[in-house]
């Protein structure tokens, strides 16, 4: 065991947790109606709180359990079997890595949440996330970073797939996802309302950041120079992103707006992800500020041209933000065009196919949409009986 790598991790999963609670549920919290924020809230939490249980009692053997094969890791690590305090993983704690590896499995269903606000059943959020991380999710984190088959040795020879820290696993699997559910649930009733609090959103966006430290950074796995220079590069990509998306919406509308700044860094932070480990500080210059105007105008293309209500704009951002970073690797030499896009288009597949049927059975099982008078009235009140905001007090 490394000392050093051990604490770093540590601090990283920390990070990463962070993103989710609190960093992704006030940024999406914020975007939505004051009648809705408590709904986005408790769908953050609550996923949270899912994850871990799942995670811990099938998803972690499922993505790096070593009796599996190609496809999946097997069952040998089911609730964590045969794994103590002094058991490694590399030159880390493994229950540590299985910490970190968790809070990935928590923030991945976590993103989707934006596409479904303000009209979902809140037992078909908890269902249908639970089973797709366990039946998408994981066997892609097996793929990709357990050693299955799109990892080097796999179906794309030596050089297999390279994704540092969840280009596909993370944003392209949460993004195509998001907007599978975002058509089959149908738009809003009212798309009109703009966020109810900009405030929240930087805010959210603003630990969103910090936290990305961790996710990028501890995704080297090592208190190294690789994981410095993820970091460097992770934060050139959301600051480049962040301006370019405004000066595109000031160019586009004639003013900038706090809640576009926010988002672009966002867009910044989703696109260099899988690209972090393999790019210098150039490159992810380059990539941050392609990434800022190709992501506003993914997210006009799908409101306005497809007129999907995407509601928070989750594939616009983080799907497309992914696929691209992604791509740019084999721009940059850092990986072969046929294992970028050959694993973009299988995992594309899987997670369409096994979204589709999730949706299907989970919707047989409990309610998919509320009723329209609860989607007026606001999730809040209607379905956890709380408001956010008592005025008379």
């Amino acid at each position: 065991m490394n000392g050093a790598d051990t604490a770093w991790i540590m601090v990283a999963t920390a990070l990463v947790l962070f993103m989710t609670l609190p960093g992704l549920a006030l940024f999406y919290g914020g975007l939505v109606r004051a009648r809705n924020v408590l709904s986005v809230f408790m769908h953050c939490y609550a996923i949270a709180c899912l994850m871990s249980i799942l995670w811990f009692a099938f998803g972690y053997s499922i993505a790096f359990g070593g009796g599996g094969t190609g496809f999946w890791g097997g069952l040998d690590k089911l609730f964590l079997a045969g794994i103590d305090a002094d058991s490694l993983a590399g030159n880390l704690p493994e229950i540590l890595f299985f910490a970190f590896q968790m809070t990935f499995a928590i923030i991945t269903p976590a993103l989707i949440v934006g596409a479904y606000v303000e009209r979902i059943g809140f037992g078909f959020v908890l269902l249908f996330s639970g089973l797709w991380m366990l039946l998408c999710y994981a066997p892609v984190v097996h793929w990709v970073w357990g050693g299955g088959m799109l990892a080097d040795g796999g179906i794309f020879g030596d050089t297999g797939v390279r994704d540092f820290a969840g280009g596909i696993v993370v944003h392209e699997t949460a993004g195509l996802a998001a907007l599978i559910l975002a058509v089959m649930l149908g738009a809003r009733k009212d798309r009109s309302k703009p966020p109810h609090n900009p405030g929240l959103v930087m805010i959210g966006a603003a630990m969103l950041w910090v936290g990305w430290f961790g996710f990028n950074g501890g995704s080297q796995l090592a208190a190294d120079g690789g994981a410095a220079m993820a970091i460097t590069v992770t934060h050139l990509s959301a600051a480049a992103a962040s301006l370019t998306w405004a000066l595109w919406e000031r160019i586009k509308f004639g003013r900038a707006s706090l809640v576009g700044l926010v988002t672009g860094t966002i867009a910044g932070l989703a696109s260099i992800t899988p690209a972090s480990g393999f790019v210098g500080p150039v490159e992810a210059l380059i990539i941050g500020a392609i990434a800022g105007v190709l992501c506003q105008e993914a997210v006009a293309l799908i409101r306005t041209k497809l007129s999907i209500d995407d509601t928070l704009d989750v594939f616009a951002v983080h799907g497309v933000g992914g696929i691209f970073g992604t791509i740019m690797i084999a721009v940059f030499g850092a990986g072969t065009w046929a294992a970028q896009l050959g694993s973009l288009a299988i995992v594309g597949v899987w997670t369409t196919v096994v979204t589709v049927a999730l949706i299907y059975i989970c919707r047989a099982v409990t309610q998919f949409r509320v009723s329209e008078e609860t989607e007026i009235t606001g999730l809040d009140l209607t379905t956890h009986g709380e408001r956010a905001y008592d005025l008379n007090t």
